[in-house]
């Protein structure tokens, strides 16, 4: 989930949501925390008219009806039990566990489009790091069998056991090496695996690292540890270990009575097959040559993380597809495109081979961590909005997750309705169960970032903060068949209202837009006001509201009416009119 290089909208403010809470906490009182009362506050102003509710119902009866948690939950079980990355077998096994379930169901439209992997699916049978002990039999201290994914992405295969010193640099820094000779050696530190493995091996010689990060969020469990990868060398032995805090502890422990050997076994392989992306879609009846897309990512070993976006978003396909296919949901104007893909390098390639289609993308939906059951994880379900004002001036009630702000320029910003319809339709489904529904700020490295990077307005449903993001306890005990129901029902409804809207609809989709951009600026004036960045916020957050109104003259199946974008017109005045919302 979220790669970092995929933040490339430019940079204005960087925030952490711990900075966010701080700068708030300033303002509005140490103890205080506003987000809550804002959230229902807009909720409230964003509720779907009865009119629009009655003619969605039926279909939101329906995909719920239709998707399987069980099903959900038992891809979840199946794919967490790989290590899975483009080309190896994990991969291939996932995407081929999906197509077969969509096919069983008698849906059409499904193939499997290939591009050039980005780098070699790596896997590997074998990974262990043990002590050597004078004496007695050697002292394992990390391995596939106990931590499973302690070996970092990349390690070359040993060729059997080897032998080497032990060294600690401390924090990896270059004035932590003065001194030590680590070439041949086996280097721990605390930095990250990339920078460490970069200092110790590329530079000086050494043939593998041990890092002991890990990020201050992760559940305070003494086996957790945080995978990760090294650089590719296939011509090399390299190999680099993530470390949990009771093995760092054994490590440097050890060394504490005086030097120390390991001994490292590496079983490693790489497959140069294609990367794999599978498509499925619902054509459209009248406009197929436009688009909604809902992707979802295959690579990366954990159940959260993305097995579960994986399986939700094969779960509201079915439901779906099943559900239009039979008469019982009416069918989509506009083409309804599902991919499961490698992340951010699949959505690129998918783009690049199909660019007679992007003139006619109109939305993406990213579907990656929407699973984890809450109370295990500690993560929030999060609707990660499409760039608005708020990725750029920090607000404490509106706060960044722990992942921290992406790079948003504020004169990129454009308004889009996607952001308050999707989150309206959220709150419409969470009304059957006790479902919360938060939102963050664009922050940015999924799917979702590429997409918007190619001009589509893009969102992400996820969880945030994950007690076990990235680490070898995601498994499929800390995932939730029913969470997995409630975003994919949502995210289907959204996708179908967006399909399927004529004048009548969007003239309510409109007004919903309008009343939560009118909710949102007299939260501003009233909250704001004290605030240095103030009328810079409520002059963006004003230009953004109505550039929202008006974008849904986009959703309109139909050519828009000249009263209909008058009524748009209207509704966007009065957003920019100060005295209409004081």
């Amino acid at each position: 989930m979220k790669g970092t290089d995929a933040r490339v909208l430019g940079a204005t403010v960087v925030l952490g949501a711990t900075v966010v809470l701080g700068a708030g906490c300033s303002v509005l009182g140490a103890l205080q925390n506003p987000e809550p009362a804002v959230r229902a506050e807009l909720a409230a102003a964003r509720k779907i008219p009865v009119p629009m509710a009655a003619r969605i119902q039926p279909t939101i009866d329906l995909l719920w009806a239709g998707f399987d948690p069980g099903a959900a939950q038992a891809q979840v079980e199946f794919a967490s039990g790989y290590w899975r990355l483009a080309g190896n077998e994990g991969y291939d096994a996932t995407l081929d566990r999906v197509r077969d379930r969509l096919v069983a169901a008698g849906l059409q439209n499904i193939t499997v489009e290939t591009a050039e992997t980005p780098s070699p699916g790596w896997d590997h049978t074998v990974g262990t790091l043990a002590l050597i002990r004078d004496g007695q039999p050697d002292l394992p201290v990390l391995s596939k069998e106990k931590e499973r994914l302690a070996l970092a992405i990349n390690s070359i295969s040993t060729n059997g056991k080897i032998d080497a010193p032990l060294i600690d640099v401390g924090r990896g820094q270059a004035a932590d090496f003065e001194g030590k000779d680590v070439t041949g050696a086996v280097v721990l530190g605390n930095g990250s695996l990339g920078a460490l493995f970069r200092a110790a091996v590329t530079q000086r010689g050494a043939i593998g690292v041990v890092s002991t990060q890990i990020a201050g969020y992760i559940a305070d469990d003494p086996d957790v540890l945080q995978w990760g990868s090294i650089p590719l060398d296939q011509s090399g032995t390299a190999f680099g270990f993530k470390a949990s805090r009771r093995a760092a502890e054994t490590l440097r422990a050890a060394l504490a009575t005086g030097p120390q050997r390991v001994r490292v076994e590496v079983v490693s392989s790489f497959a140069n097959k294609p990367e794999r992306t599978l498509v499925y879609e619902i054509p459209g009846r009248s406009l197929p040559a436009e688009r909604i897309v809902i992707a979802a990512h295959l690579q990366e070993p954990g159940a959260g993380d993305n097995a579960s976006g994986v399986a939700t978003l094969m779960e509201l396909a079915r439901s779906l597809g099943m559900g239009v296919a039979a008469g019982k949901i009416p069918a989509p104007e506009r083409t309804i495109t599902f991919l499961w893909l490698n992340e951010i390098s699949g959505s690129r390639s998918w783009l690049s081979r199909h660019q007679d289609l992007v003139p006619g993308l109109k939305y993406m939906f990213s579907m990656d961590m929407t699973g984890e059951d809450i109370e295990k994880t500690g993560g929030s379900f999060l609707v990660e909005r499409w760039p608005d004002p708020g990725a750029v001036w920090a607000r404490p009630w509106d706060p960044h997750s722990e992942w921290g702000a992406g790079n948003v320029r504020a004169n990129t910003l454009k308004g889009d309705l996607i952001n308050d319809l999707h989150l309206a339709v959220c709150e419409l489904v969470a009304t059957r169960t006790t479902w919360v529904v938060r939102t963050n700020p664009y922050e940015g490295g999924s799917d979702h970032t590429v997409f918007g990077s190619a001009g589509v307005p893009s969102l992400l449903d996820w969880h945030f903060t994950d007690r076990y993001y990235h680490t070898n306890m995601d498994t499929a005990d800390k995932t939730s068949g029913p969470e997995m129901r409630n975003v994919g029902v949502a995210v289907a409804t959204t996708a179908w209202i967006m399909s399927a809207s004529d004048e009548p609809m969007a003239m309510q989709v409109a007004d919903l837009i309008a009343s939560a951009g009118r909710a949102r600026l007299a939260i501003e004036l009233r909250d704001g006001a004290d605030m240095a960045d103030h009328a810079e916020a409520l002059a963006a957050w004003r230009t953004w509201s109505a550039e929202a109104v008006t974008s849904v003259s986009r959703l309109v199946t139909g050519v828009p009416s000249v009263a209909f974008t008058a009524r748009l017109d209207q509704l966007a005045s009065v957003l920019m009119a100060s005295d209409a919302v004081r």
